[in-house]
Protein backbone atom coordinates (compact mmCIF):
# COMPACT_ATOMS: atom_id res chain seq x y z
CA UNK A 1 0.00 0.00 0.00
CA UNK A 2 0.97 3.74 -0.69
CA UNK A 3 2.84 5.81 2.15
CA UNK A 4 2.74 9.40 2.61
CA UNK A 5 5.54 11.53 4.27
CA UNK A 6 4.18 14.60 6.24
CA UNK A 7 5.89 16.89 8.48
CA UNK A 8 3.11 18.25 10.84
CA UNK A 9 4.36 21.42 12.96
CA UNK A 10 2.01 22.47 16.28
CA UNK A 11 2.77 25.94 17.65
CA UNK A 12 1.05 27.35 20.96
CA UNK A 13 0.81 27.24 24.72
CA UNK A 14 2.43 24.32 26.02
CA UNK A 15 0.37 22.65 28.45
CA UNK A 16 0.90 19.04 30.44
CA UNK A 17 -0.49 16.44 27.94
CA UNK A 18 -0.47 18.36 24.96
CA UNK A 19 2.24 15.66 22.83
CA UNK A 20 0.67 13.11 24.91
CA UNK A 21 -2.71 13.86 22.87
CA UNK A 22 -0.91 14.22 19.38
CA UNK A 23 0.41 10.93 19.58
CA UNK A 24 -2.53 9.07 20.66
CA UNK A 25 -3.85 10.10 17.15
CA UNK A 26 -1.35 9.30 15.36
CA UNK A 27 -1.15 5.71 17.37
CA UNK A 28 -4.48 5.48 15.95
CA UNK A 29 -3.39 5.23 12.46
CA UNK A 30 0.25 3.53 12.98
CA UNK A 31 1.97 6.07 11.89
CA UNK A 32 5.62 5.95 11.70
CA UNK A 33 7.82 8.64 13.34
CA UNK A 34 10.73 8.96 11.08
CA UNK A 35 11.82 12.26 12.84
CA UNK A 36 10.74 14.67 15.96
CA UNK A 37 11.85 17.70 17.71
CA UNK A 38 10.18 20.15 20.81
CA UNK A 39 11.16 23.25 22.14
CA UNK A 40 9.41 24.88 24.85
CA UNK A 41 10.32 28.81 25.14
CA UNK A 42 8.40 30.28 28.25
CA UNK A 43 5.09 28.07 27.95
CA UNK A 44 5.34 28.39 23.85
CA UNK A 45 5.75 24.89 22.52
CA UNK A 46 7.05 24.56 19.11
CA UNK A 47 6.30 20.61 17.87
CA UNK A 48 7.67 19.20 14.87
CA UNK A 49 6.84 15.19 13.44
CA UNK A 50 8.03 14.15 10.44
CA UNK A 51 5.17 11.18 10.07
CA UNK A 52 4.70 7.90 7.72
CA UNK A 53 1.59 6.97 7.11
CA UNK A 54 -0.96 4.72 4.80
CA UNK A 55 -2.28 6.87 2.06
CA UNK A 56 -5.73 5.95 2.80
CA UNK A 57 -5.12 7.40 6.40
CA UNK A 58 -3.67 10.44 5.52
CA UNK A 59 -6.87 12.45 5.30
CA UNK A 60 -8.33 11.11 8.42
CA UNK A 61 -5.65 11.60 10.33
CA UNK A 62 -4.78 14.91 9.81
CA UNK A 63 -8.71 15.46 10.43
CA UNK A 64 -8.50 14.30 13.68
CA UNK A 65 -5.10 16.29 14.27
CA UNK A 66 -6.59 19.43 13.49
CA UNK A 67 -9.69 18.60 15.66
CA UNK A 68 -7.69 17.84 18.84
CA UNK A 69 -5.49 21.05 17.70
CA UNK A 70 -8.68 23.12 18.55
CA UNK A 71 -9.55 21.25 21.38
CA UNK A 72 -5.78 22.32 22.78
CA UNK A 73 -6.09 25.88 21.56
CA UNK A 74 -2.96 25.61 19.50
CA UNK A 75 -1.88 25.81 15.74
CA UNK A 76 -0.98 22.84 13.61
CA UNK A 77 -0.20 23.12 10.04
CA UNK A 78 0.96 20.06 7.62
CA UNK A 79 3.72 19.76 4.76
CA UNK A 80 3.82 16.78 2.13
CA UNK A 81 7.33 15.27 1.92
CA UNK A 82 8.40 14.07 -0.99
CA UNK A 83 10.91 10.93 -0.86
CA UNK A 84 13.64 13.15 -2.91
CA UNK A 85 12.95 15.78 -0.29
CA UNK A 86 13.66 13.17 2.59
CA UNK A 87 16.48 11.72 1.17
CA UNK A 88 17.81 14.66 0.78
CA UNK A 89 17.50 15.69 4.41
CA UNK A 90 19.05 12.47 5.29
CA UNK A 91 22.29 13.13 3.06
CA UNK A 92 22.63 16.00 5.69
CA UNK A 93 22.81 14.59 9.27
CA UNK A 94 25.67 12.60 7.75
CA UNK A 95 27.62 16.18 7.33
CA UNK A 96 30.11 17.13 10.38
CA UNK A 97 28.32 18.58 13.27
CA UNK A 98 29.61 21.25 15.97
CA UNK A 99 29.24 23.17 19.16
CA UNK A 100 29.48 26.94 19.12
CA UNK A 101 29.43 28.15 22.92
CA UNK A 102 28.61 31.88 23.88
CA UNK A 103 29.48 33.02 27.15
CA UNK A 104 29.29 36.44 28.99
CA UNK A 105 27.89 38.35 32.47
CA UNK A 106 25.06 39.43 30.09
CA UNK A 107 24.41 38.29 26.18
CA UNK A 108 22.68 41.40 23.97
CA UNK A 109 20.95 40.74 20.42
CA UNK A 110 23.97 42.46 18.70
CA UNK A 111 26.38 39.98 20.24
CA UNK A 112 23.94 37.43 19.13
CA UNK A 113 23.58 39.22 15.59
CA UNK A 114 27.25 38.46 15.19
CA UNK A 115 27.86 35.69 15.88
CA UNK A 116 25.22 34.23 13.75
CA UNK A 117 26.61 36.29 10.75
CA UNK A 118 29.64 34.63 11.02
CA UNK A 119 27.65 31.16 11.21
CA UNK A 120 25.74 32.41 7.95
CA UNK A 121 28.85 33.53 6.21
CA UNK A 122 30.34 30.27 7.12
CA UNK A 123 27.62 28.29 5.44
CA UNK A 124 26.91 26.10 8.59
CA UNK A 125 22.83 25.82 9.53
CA UNK A 126 22.14 26.11 13.17
CA UNK A 127 19.87 23.22 14.66
CA UNK A 128 19.10 24.17 17.69
CA UNK A 129 19.74 26.87 20.20
CA UNK A 130 19.40 26.05 24.08
CA UNK A 131 20.61 28.26 26.92
CA UNK A 132 23.04 26.73 29.34
CA UNK A 133 22.82 29.28 32.47
CA UNK A 134 19.54 30.25 34.31
CA UNK A 135 17.65 33.01 33.73
CA UNK A 136 18.68 36.37 34.77
CA UNK A 137 17.07 38.85 36.79
CA UNK A 138 14.92 41.45 35.68
CA UNK A 139 16.37 44.15 38.10
CA UNK A 140 19.68 44.20 39.54
CA UNK A 141 20.70 45.63 42.56
CA UNK A 142 23.81 47.56 42.56
CA UNK A 143 24.41 47.23 45.81
CA UNK A 144 24.46 43.23 45.76
CA UNK A 145 27.89 41.58 45.62
CA UNK A 146 26.32 39.34 43.61
CA UNK A 147 25.42 41.73 40.37
CA UNK A 148 28.61 41.53 38.73
CA UNK A 149 28.66 37.89 38.72
CA UNK A 150 25.88 37.35 36.44
CA UNK A 151 26.55 35.19 33.90
CA UNK A 152 24.74 34.26 30.52
CA UNK A 153 25.76 31.39 28.27
CA UNK A 154 23.86 29.70 25.16
CA UNK A 155 25.35 26.78 23.13
CA UNK A 156 24.64 26.55 19.53
CA UNK A 157 24.50 23.52 17.57
CA UNK A 158 25.56 23.86 14.00
CA UNK A 159 25.39 21.17 11.06
CA UNK A 160 27.81 21.55 8.09
CA UNK A 161 31.86 22.23 7.45
CA UNK A 162 32.61 26.01 7.75
CA UNK A 163 34.32 26.89 4.55
CA UNK A 164 37.35 28.41 6.24
CA UNK A 165 37.88 26.92 9.80
CA UNK A 166 40.92 29.59 10.69
CA UNK A 167 38.79 32.50 9.55
CA UNK A 168 36.14 31.12 11.69
CA UNK A 169 38.45 31.37 14.81
CA UNK A 170 39.95 34.85 13.71
CA UNK A 171 36.27 36.07 13.73
CA UNK A 172 34.63 34.92 16.70
CA UNK A 173 38.49 35.97 18.33
CA UNK A 174 38.05 39.12 17.60
CA UNK A 175 34.06 39.49 18.18
CA UNK A 176 35.01 38.23 21.68
CA UNK A 177 37.65 40.92 22.78
CA UNK A 178 35.39 43.98 20.90
CA UNK A 179 32.14 42.60 22.35
CA UNK A 180 32.72 41.42 25.43
CA UNK A 181 31.88 37.56 25.21
CA UNK A 182 33.84 34.43 24.92
CA UNK A 183 33.28 31.90 22.51
CA UNK A 184 34.60 28.32 22.21
CA UNK A 185 33.76 26.33 18.74
CA UNK A 186 34.13 22.60 18.88
CA UNK A 187 33.90 19.52 16.93
CA UNK A 188 30.96 17.49 17.99
CA UNK A 189 31.83 14.31 18.36
CA UNK A 190 31.97 11.75 21.34
CA UNK A 191 35.26 12.79 22.74
CA UNK A 192 33.79 16.27 23.29
CA UNK A 193 30.72 14.12 25.54
CA UNK A 194 33.29 12.00 27.71
CA UNK A 195 35.70 14.46 28.76
CA UNK A 196 37.87 12.74 31.76
CA UNK A 197 40.66 14.48 32.92
CA UNK A 198 41.38 18.25 33.40
CA UNK A 199 44.77 19.97 34.35
CA UNK A 200 44.90 23.60 35.65
CA UNK A 201 47.62 26.19 36.02
CA UNK A 202 47.77 27.08 39.70
CA UNK A 203 48.65 30.54 40.06
CA UNK A 204 46.36 33.60 38.35
CA UNK A 205 43.84 30.42 37.58
CA UNK A 206 42.87 28.86 40.48
CA UNK A 207 43.78 31.60 42.55
CA UNK A 208 44.41 35.05 42.42
CA UNK A 209 48.10 36.05 43.10
CA UNK A 210 51.26 34.62 41.88
CA UNK A 211 52.86 32.57 45.01
CA UNK A 212 56.06 34.00 44.35
CA UNK A 213 55.62 37.48 44.33
CA UNK A 214 53.74 36.46 47.88
CA UNK A 215 56.48 34.90 49.15
CA UNK A 216 58.67 37.94 47.77
CA UNK A 217 56.32 40.95 49.52
CA UNK A 218 56.51 39.02 52.40
CA UNK A 219 60.82 38.75 52.65
CA UNK A 220 61.07 42.50 51.31
CA UNK A 221 62.42 41.30 48.32
CA UNK A 222 59.80 42.16 45.74
CA UNK A 223 60.86 44.77 43.80
CA UNK A 224 63.77 42.44 43.19
CA UNK A 225 61.83 39.42 41.93
CA UNK A 226 59.81 41.69 39.95
CA UNK A 227 62.72 42.74 38.24
CA UNK A 228 63.79 39.26 37.75
CA UNK A 229 60.69 38.44 36.42
CA UNK A 230 60.57 41.73 34.15
CA UNK A 231 63.53 40.74 32.78
CA UNK A 232 62.51 36.72 31.87
CA UNK A 233 59.23 38.66 30.13
CA UNK A 234 61.94 40.90 27.35
CA UNK A 235 63.48 37.67 26.68
CA UNK A 236 66.57 38.78 28.80
CA UNK A 237 66.75 35.42 30.62
CA UNK A 238 65.02 32.07 30.16
CA UNK A 239 62.37 30.46 32.77
CA UNK A 240 65.17 28.48 34.45
CA UNK A 241 67.48 30.89 34.76
CA UNK A 242 64.97 33.19 36.53
CA UNK A 243 63.21 30.86 38.66
CA UNK A 244 66.66 30.22 40.15
CA UNK A 245 67.71 33.87 40.96
CA UNK A 246 64.11 34.61 42.34
CA UNK A 247 64.19 30.82 44.41
CA UNK A 248 67.81 32.03 46.30
CA UNK A 249 65.88 35.65 46.60
CA UNK A 250 63.71 33.40 49.23
CA UNK A 251 66.30 32.05 51.46
CA UNK A 252 66.05 32.81 55.52
CA UNK A 253 61.71 32.92 54.55
CA UNK A 254 60.59 30.99 57.54
CA UNK A 255 57.95 28.32 56.66
CA UNK A 256 55.21 29.38 58.65
CA UNK A 257 54.84 32.40 56.49
CA UNK A 258 53.92 30.12 53.37
CA UNK A 259 51.22 28.51 55.82
CA UNK A 260 49.57 31.65 56.41
CA UNK A 261 49.80 33.20 52.90
CA UNK A 262 48.27 29.47 51.85
CA UNK A 263 45.55 30.04 54.09
CA UNK A 264 44.65 33.44 52.58
CA UNK A 265 44.71 32.84 49.15
CA UNK A 266 42.56 34.56 46.95
CA UNK A 267 40.63 31.54 44.96
CA UNK A 268 39.58 32.55 41.83
CA UNK A 269 35.68 33.42 41.09
CA UNK A 270 33.67 30.04 39.94
CA UNK A 271 36.49 27.73 41.29
CA UNK A 272 34.55 26.14 44.38
CA UNK A 273 31.59 25.47 42.13
CA UNK A 274 33.72 24.12 39.27
CA UNK A 275 35.26 21.33 41.87
CA UNK A 276 32.02 20.70 42.98
CA UNK A 277 30.80 19.43 39.83
CA UNK A 278 33.84 18.17 38.17
CA UNK A 279 34.54 15.43 41.01
CA UNK A 280 31.14 14.96 41.83
CA UNK A 281 30.69 14.06 37.86
CA UNK A 282 34.03 12.08 38.38
CA UNK A 283 36.70 13.93 36.57
CA UNK A 284 40.57 13.24 37.22
CA UNK A 285 41.47 16.44 38.57
CA UNK A 286 45.71 17.70 38.30
CA UNK A 287 46.85 21.16 39.10
CA UNK A 288 50.64 21.18 36.91
CA UNK A 289 52.17 24.40 38.15
CA UNK A 290 54.85 26.68 37.84
CA UNK A 291 54.09 27.83 41.29
CA UNK A 292 55.10 26.00 44.03
CA UNK A 293 54.01 22.23 45.71
CA UNK A 294 53.17 23.61 49.55
CA UNK A 295 50.40 25.87 48.12
CA UNK A 296 49.36 23.03 45.66
CA UNK A 297 49.01 20.64 48.09
CA UNK A 298 47.04 22.94 50.09
CA UNK A 299 44.57 23.43 47.41
CA UNK A 300 44.68 19.33 46.51
CA UNK A 301 43.72 18.95 50.33
CA UNK A 302 40.91 21.83 50.17
CA UNK A 303 39.08 20.84 46.91
CA UNK A 304 40.11 17.07 46.82
CA UNK A 305 42.63 17.27 43.55
CA UNK A 306 43.86 14.46 42.45
CA UNK A 307 47.51 14.87 41.12
CA UNK A 308 49.96 18.34 42.36
CA UNK A 309 52.32 18.39 40.18
CA UNK A 310 54.54 21.93 40.92
CA UNK A 311 57.91 22.95 42.71
CA UNK A 312 59.31 21.73 45.39
CA UNK A 313 61.14 24.73 48.04
CA UNK A 314 63.69 23.35 49.81
CA UNK A 315 63.56 23.57 53.44
CA UNK A 316 67.12 23.86 56.13
CA UNK A 317 66.74 21.63 59.63
CA UNK A 318 65.79 25.57 60.93
CA UNK A 319 62.46 25.58 59.10
CA UNK A 320 63.63 28.49 56.63
CA UNK A 321 64.18 28.21 53.33
CA UNK A 322 67.44 27.97 51.56
CA UNK A 323 67.01 29.21 48.70
CA UNK A 324 67.06 26.41 46.23
CA UNK A 325 64.44 24.28 44.78
CA UNK A 326 64.45 20.24 44.77
CA UNK A 327 64.06 18.45 41.87
CA UNK A 328 63.25 19.46 37.87
CA UNK A 329 61.34 22.46 37.38
CA UNK A 330 58.00 22.62 35.91
CA UNK A 331 58.08 24.73 32.91
CA UNK A 332 55.46 24.66 29.96
CA UNK A 333 57.43 21.50 28.34
CA UNK A 334 57.19 19.56 31.57
CA UNK A 335 52.88 20.23 32.08
CA UNK A 336 52.53 19.00 28.46
CA UNK A 337 54.70 15.37 29.36
CA UNK A 338 52.86 15.48 32.95
CA UNK A 339 49.47 15.97 31.20
CA UNK A 340 50.01 13.19 28.57
CA UNK A 341 52.00 10.72 31.62
CA UNK A 342 48.58 11.25 33.68
CA UNK A 343 46.14 10.63 31.05
CA UNK A 344 48.20 7.15 30.65
CA UNK A 345 47.81 6.84 33.77
CA UNK A 346 44.27 7.28 33.83
CA UNK A 347 43.93 5.16 30.68
CA UNK A 348 41.89 8.28 29.13
CA UNK A 349 42.72 9.35 25.37
CA UNK A 350 44.26 13.19 25.09
CA UNK A 351 40.93 13.80 23.34
CA UNK A 352 39.40 13.58 26.31
CA UNK A 353 41.39 15.72 28.35
CA UNK A 354 41.02 19.57 29.54
CA UNK A 355 43.76 22.10 30.27
CA UNK A 356 43.12 25.61 31.78
CA UNK A 357 46.09 28.28 31.91
CA UNK A 358 46.60 31.88 31.63
CA UNK A 359 50.56 31.93 31.19
CA UNK A 360 52.55 31.50 28.16
CA UNK A 361 54.56 28.03 29.89
CA UNK A 362 50.67 26.75 29.96
CA UNK A 363 50.58 26.97 26.18
CA UNK A 364 52.07 23.73 25.55
CA UNK A 365 49.73 21.46 27.21
CA UNK A 366 46.81 24.01 25.90
CA UNK A 367 48.20 22.70 22.59
CA UNK A 368 48.38 19.18 23.76
CA UNK A 369 44.80 18.61 25.75
CA UNK A 370 41.42 17.81 23.90
CA UNK A 371 40.03 20.76 24.86
CA UNK A 372 42.52 23.28 26.08
CA UNK A 373 41.31 26.90 27.45
CA UNK A 374 43.09 30.43 28.23
CA UNK A 375 41.83 31.75 31.17
CA UNK A 376 41.96 35.19 31.57
CA UNK A 377 45.26 35.12 29.72
CA UNK A 378 47.13 37.60 27.46
CA UNK A 379 46.44 38.10 23.68
CA UNK A 380 49.45 35.83 23.07
CA UNK A 381 47.85 33.12 24.97
CA UNK A 382 43.90 33.31 23.75
CA UNK A 383 44.84 33.00 20.18
CA UNK A 384 47.67 30.49 20.37
CA UNK A 385 45.05 28.50 22.38
CA UNK A 386 41.56 28.78 20.31
CA UNK A 387 39.21 28.42 23.43
CA UNK A 388 39.31 31.17 25.98
CA UNK A 389 37.44 32.37 29.20
CA UNK A 390 38.04 36.23 30.10
CA UNK A 391 34.43 37.59 30.82
CA UNK A 392 33.18 35.51 33.87
CA UNK A 393 34.73 33.19 36.14
CA UNK A 394 36.28 29.85 36.25
CA UNK A 395 32.95 27.75 36.01
CA UNK A 396 32.88 29.01 32.54
CA UNK A 397 34.67 25.57 31.99
CA UNK A 398 31.28 23.69 33.09
CA UNK A 399 29.61 25.17 30.01
CA UNK A 400 32.18 24.83 27.47
CA UNK A 401 31.66 20.77 28.56
CA UNK A 402 28.07 21.27 28.14
CA UNK A 403 26.84 21.46 32.08
CA UNK A 404 23.39 23.09 32.20
CA UNK A 405 22.49 24.79 35.36
CA UNK A 406 19.11 23.17 35.66
CA UNK A 407 21.05 19.46 36.09
CA UNK A 408 23.27 21.28 38.41
CA UNK A 409 22.29 21.47 42.52
CA UNK A 410 25.46 23.54 43.14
Amino acid sequence: MAQELILIRITGEDRPGLTAGIMGILAQYDADIMDIGQADIHKTLSLGLLIRVDEQNSGPLMKNVLFKAAELGVNVRFFPVTDEDYNAWVGRQGKNRYILTVLGRRLSSKQLEAVTKVIAEQGLNIDSIRRLTGRPPLAENAEDPNATRNKACIEFSLRGTPRDRNVMQRELLKMSGKMAMDCSFQQDNMYRRMRRLICFDMDSTLIQAECIDELAARHGVGDKVAAITARAMRGEIDFKESFTERVALLKGLDVSVMQDIAEHLPITEGAERLMLVLKKYGYKIAILSGGFTFFGEYLQKKFGIDYVYANELEVGEDGKLTGRYVGDIVDGTRKAELLRLIAQVEKVDLAQTIAVGDGANDLPMLSLAGLGIAFHAKPRVVADAKQSINTIGLDGVLYFLGFKDSYLDV
